[in-house]
């Protein structure tokens, strides 16, 4: 702690709670005055002042538009002490039809694009209120709404705006403050005052009683919600969810049997450029095989062409990937929290915000009831007075001409108040005729009459009702006389997660050649070729070559008993001698490649033996050798000096080992055990050497082994028949000196 020298100013405190104070008066100054919007009008502070500030400078939907400088000074200067950005910003927003459901304002030049595009600056653009802005100010100067004084007390400005509509869930908000945000869909309009009358009417109504009327949001940009019922019923229900929204697209047939994918809207709050940016970037990185190409074609509409590898390319899986890896599929936050009638931050429920907004209406009724009874009661003061001047009119007009003290007199004689009287002697001698006093008292009947209506609905509830019903009924009216406007743009298609997708379903199947050198450099060719005519690096031979398809995988077999895997169609192709592997897979400079296996479609059960050079082994399935990461599988554990020798399918019913001790040994294969990793089992004992080489073979078929282009069959090989982990016989005459069963 921190001490100073006292006096009556200075106060020695904690500097940790001094702070924390501060911070917690930030923080909330943050969440009510700037980030989180209010449930009755679903305003954040800088928007109600700029709506206001236009209003009070009479920017009209019938008035020519002016300078948007023009608004942005006054509400920065009067209300809003915070940066010119701000307050612009929070003017370009309410004027974009992308981000506003229903815009506020009606813009003149640049306010930006779908694309990204920055508005051009203040100094530019032109603005006025939008007829829908008018419905959330009207009644604000009959007292429908409380005023407070702005920041440094000179002005006043309301506290909220007595929205017509339910413009929190018509046009959403989206937040942030310190610890809460906000993120609020925009939802129909129409559907919003459908469900407010029936919550008027049965105000016990269930949640999905509402949903009836409301299916969900309705976004500015269209697209197509894909989450189920249930998922937004929750998210109504508790305040919080999220939901998947795609792009909506059509299929256009090609001459020739070809197509092309037109999306023709995009998910709500993405930007098209960057999301025809990403996928270019995807599709050049080879992430999205089944796309030949991207195309923006827009002009006033969005027309993305998508063009398919080929027209065997399914449509529905093109897409797929798509909303897989891009954001044609995004998934929008619901976050309802906002500031109560009381100010206070408070997540909300669909049916909540609704009878919130609704009990807004009673107030602001009542208040401007309240407001039209005391405007009719001061004028019916004026008109007794008027009606009590006529009947005494030439001596009112005697009393005028002669009086010292005329007001005094007339307040004395007839018993007029003083504002009875003041307005008297404003009277024009033009109005002292017959045809005025009948006005005046024609006048005084209907503001009587009136006075007694609204009296009567102050007294009664269900009256009160029946009004709000009537005026939120003018809104649907005046809102449905623009289609377009009212019109749903966003529709529901229940769609599952997209599950990870085969890498097999992205490629087209291609018939194509494996090869690898002996230094590692690996490639695939075209077609099936002859391996003889493969070109090497100097210095350089081969070591594997099989033709395969490009929707196989290779499976590579290193030193040190890893496995990696390989997609065939992503290994270099063409002309050149491709890649090495030890870039390719990051290995080690000691680790060195001992056998390539391929697997294709099918053969994910098949079993390969693993054997290490001290002759342990084991059976495992090929399924088991695929490594998910660039790292690789971990399959054999050997120990220095001991590696991975080979890895075999197995073929046969039978196994043959050999030594390089040149001794062979055969026995069953049912004798190995099936393993996923580990060291194996003993396949052969050996005094000194290592093992050498591996073959299976049926019972009925008999051994072989090849010497160059000849393949020998060795019918005596039950005399070398045992059992597993024995050191065998010494080779029959024959065997390949190579001591390899295929040399």
């Amino acid at each position: 702690m921190v001490t100073l020298k006292t006096s009556d100013k200075i106060e020695s405190v904690q500097f940790r709670k001094a702070l924390g104070d501060r911070y917690l008066s930030y923080a909330m100054s943050t969440i009510v005055s700037r980030s989180l919007p209010d449930v009755r009008d679903g305003l954040k502070p800088v928007t109600r002042r700029i709506l206001y500030a236009m209003l009070e400078m009479k920017i009209l939907p019938n008035t020519a538009t002016k300078k948007s400088a023009r608004v942005v000074g006054p509400v920065q200067g009067l209300y809003h002490p915070h940066g010119e950005k701000a307050v612009y910003d929070a003017l370009v927003r309410m004027a974009q039809p992308f981000v506003m459901r229903y815009p506020l304002i009606k813009g003149q030049g640049n306010f930006g694009s779908i694309d990204g595009d920055e508005a051009a600056a203040s100094r530019y653009t032109e603005v006025k209120l939008s007829p829908v802005a008018l419905m959330l100010l009207e009644g604000i100067h009959e007292d429908a709404v409380p005023f407070r004084p702005n920041y440094d007390g000179s002005e006043q400005e309301p506290m909220v705006l007595p929205a017509a509509f339910p413009n929190l869930l018509a046009n959403g908000a989206i937040g942030i403050a310190v610890g809460m945000a906000t993120s609020i869909l925009p939802h129909n309009v129409d559907e919003l005052c459908a469900s407010t009358i029936h919550l008027l009417d049965h105000p016990e109504a269930s949640l999905d009683d509402i949903m009836a009327f409301i299916p969900g949001p309705d976004l500015p940009t269209g697209g197509t919600i894909v989450d189920s019922s249930d998922v937004m019923r929750h998210a109504y229900q508790t305040g919080r969810g999220s939901m998947r929204v795609r792009c909506r697209y059509d299929i256009e047939s090609l001459k020739g049997g070809g197509y092309q994918i037109i999306v023709t809207e995009i998910p709500y709050l993405v930007q098209k450029s960057k999301l025809i940016e990403k996928t270019a970037d995807l599709l050049l990185a080879k992430k999205l095989p089944l796309l030949a190409d991207i195309q923006d074609e827009s002009a006033q509409d969005i027309r993305i062409v998508l063009t398919p590898k080929n027209r065997q390319v399914d449509p529905e899986l093109l897409m797929s990937t798509l909303f897989k890896n891009t954001d044609f599929e995004t998934r929008l936050s619901l976050n309802m929290n906002v500031l109560t009638a009381e100010g206070v931050p408070k997540v909300l429920s669909l049916i909540d915000i609704l009878k919130a907004f609704i009990a807004s209406r009673y107030e602001i009724l009542k208040r401007r009831t309240s407001y039209r009874i005391e405007k009719i009661s001061r004028r019916l003061e004026i008109l007794d007075g008027f009606l009590i001047v006529f009947i005494h009119l030439d001596e009112v007009i005697a009393v005028i001409r002669t009086a010292d003290d005329p007001k005094n007199e007339i307040m004395k004689r007839w018993g007029l108040t003083y504002i009875q009287t003041e307005a008297v002697l404003n009277i024009k001698l033009r109005t002292l005729q017959k045809l005025e006093e009948l006005a005046i008292r024609k006048e005084h009947t209907a503001l009587k009459e009136e006075k007694i209506s609204l009296e009567g609905l102050l007294e009664s509830k269900s009256k009160q009702t029946s009004q709000i019903k009537k005026e939120i009924t003018e809104v649907r009216k005046t809102f449905n006389q623009q289609k377009d406007l009212v019109q749903r743009r966003t529709d529901f298609k229940v769609a599952a997660e997209i599950a990870d997708i085969p890498t097999d379903a992205f490629v087209t199947k291609e018939n194509v050649t494996l090869i690898c050198s002996k230094n590692g450099w690996i490639r695939t060719l075209k077609g099936s070729v002859d391996v003889s005519d493969v070109k090497y690096k100097d210095g350089d031979h081969d070591f594997f070559a099989a033709p395969c398809y490009t929707t196989d995988k290779a499976l590579v077999m290193t030193s040190d008993g890893r496995f990696y895997t390989l997609n065939i169609h992503e290994l270099p192709s063409g002309r050149g001698f491709g890649e090495p592997l030890s870039v390719i897979l990051d290995l080690d400079h000691d680790v060195s490649i001992q056998q390539i296996l391929l697997l294709a479609e099918g053969e994910a059960q098949e079993k390969v033996l693993v054997a290490s050079t001290d002759g342990r082994g084991f059976l495992v399935k090929k399924e088991e050798l695929v490594a998910q990461t660039k790292n690789g599988r971990q399959v054999l554990n050997v120990m220095k000096p001991v590696q991975a020798a080979l890895c075999r399918v197995v073929t046969g019913d039978h196994i043959a080992v050999v030594g390089d001790n040149r001794r062979l040994l055969i026995y069953k294969v049912d004798e190995l055990p099936l393993m996923t990793k580990g060291r194996g089992v003993t396949l052969q004992k050996y005094r000194s050497g290592i093992l050498a080489d591996v073959t299976f073979f049926d019972e009925e078929n008999g051994l072989t082994w090849q010497i160059g282009k000849r393949t020998y069959q060795f019918e005596d090989w039950r005399l070398w028949l045992g059992k597993r982990g024995l050191a065998g016989r010494f080779v029959p005459n024959g065997f390949p000196r190579a001591t390899r069963f295929k040399s």
